[in-house]
């Protein structure tokens, strides 16, 4: 039997370790990152894909940096590395040790999208389709042969949540179909158009924060492409206002991007955007405060989100 050594962290890669335990493959390492403090409480967590090994008695190997870390690797003497969101860069040594290459689950239509964060950019890019390649690791970034390849669509409803579920369940499938493949050596790699390549990289704070001038679609993409992690957001008299969930209106709203209107029920917050057309805010998250609905926020004081007020937009 094949000796494969797994190497992933988040939820995302659960379902692809599972898909090989499940289909009888003989997973001799399971490398992850190491317990971090999670939450207010700093509480020391392990990520998902130890706490799946841990159900089947797996080995567990958690480095710092692999870079410098990887002996455990070797002594496994794994055929076959697969990897799937494990959060660190490979080195060359590394990629060199099993006999048949490492091969990554990257939740992208390669070259499209490469990088740490491609769920995130689909949505806020727009993109209707988006999909799982599985390709051989090379030092440069997702940049290896393509073995396999699977199109996901991108609904409109869709946020980071519900793609990341759909594209880690493809994923899955995925490489269920290209494993026998790789084994028997009868894989048919094709290479990057380099040209196309484009890239997603991390999210960091100045991508979180909306930017009202900016037509509706592409604040409505903005939204539901960081929910529900790490969350866009927005800022008024100079207070954090976290945006979870929000819907088009698709009429012209008035004139000044980022500007308040409220419907005369009392219960609808619509923010007009750079094209004129409306934001209607279903789920907020105000400073300090949990997540609710925006009718729930009101009914706490008539002066919240007062008609005139204008969200910052820079």
């Amino acid at each position: 039997m094949k000796r494969i050594v797994f190497m992933g962290t988040p939820d995302f890669a659960v379902p692809v370790l599972k898909t090989m335990i499940d289909s009888l493959y003989e997973v001799v390492l399971v490398v992850t990152q190491p317990d971090r403090p999670v939450g207010r409480k700093r509480i020391l967590t392990p990520p998902p894909v130890k706490v799946e090994a841990e159900k089947h008695n797996i080995p567990i190997f958690q480095p710092e940096k692999i870079r410098k870390d990887y002996e455990a690797i070797k002594e496994a003497q794994p055929d076959l590395i697969v990897t799937t969101a494990y959060g660190q860069i490979l080195p060359k040594e590394l990629l060199d040790i099993p006999r048949l290459g490492c091969v990554n689950v990257h939740a992208s239509l390669l070259p499209e999208l490469r990088g740490g964060a491609p769920i995130h950019y689909a949505i806020l890019e727009g993109k209707e389709t988006t999909g799982v390649t599985i390709m051989y690791m090379v030092e440069q970034l997702d940049a290896g042969d393509m073995l396999a390849k699977k199109e996901v669509d991108i609904e409109h409803t869709d946020n980071v949540g519900t793609l990341h579920n759909k594209l880690s369940e493809v994923g899955a499938t995925l490489l269920k179909e290209t494993l026998p493949h790789i084994f028997n050596e009868t894989i048919k790699a094709e290479k990057q158009e380099e040209e196309q390549a484009t890239y997603a990289p991390n999210i960091d704070r100045d991508v979180e924060k909306i930017d009202w001038k900016k037509d509706s679609r592409e604040i409505y993409n903005h939204i539901r492409g960081l929910c529900p992690w790490p969350v866009a957001f927005t800022t008024l008299n100079g207070k954090t206002v976290k945006l979870w969930k929000a819907q088009i209106v698709d009429k012209q709203v008035g004139s000044v991007p980022g500007e308040i209107v409220r419907h005369t029920d009392d219960q609808t917050v619509i923010v007009t955007c750079g094209d004129g057309k409306g934001i209607e805010l279903i789920k907020i998250q105000p400073s300090g405060s949990r997540k609710m609905t925006t009718e729930e926020y009101l009914r706490g004081s008539s002066d919240r989100l007062p008609v005139g007020e204008t969200f910052d937009s820079d």
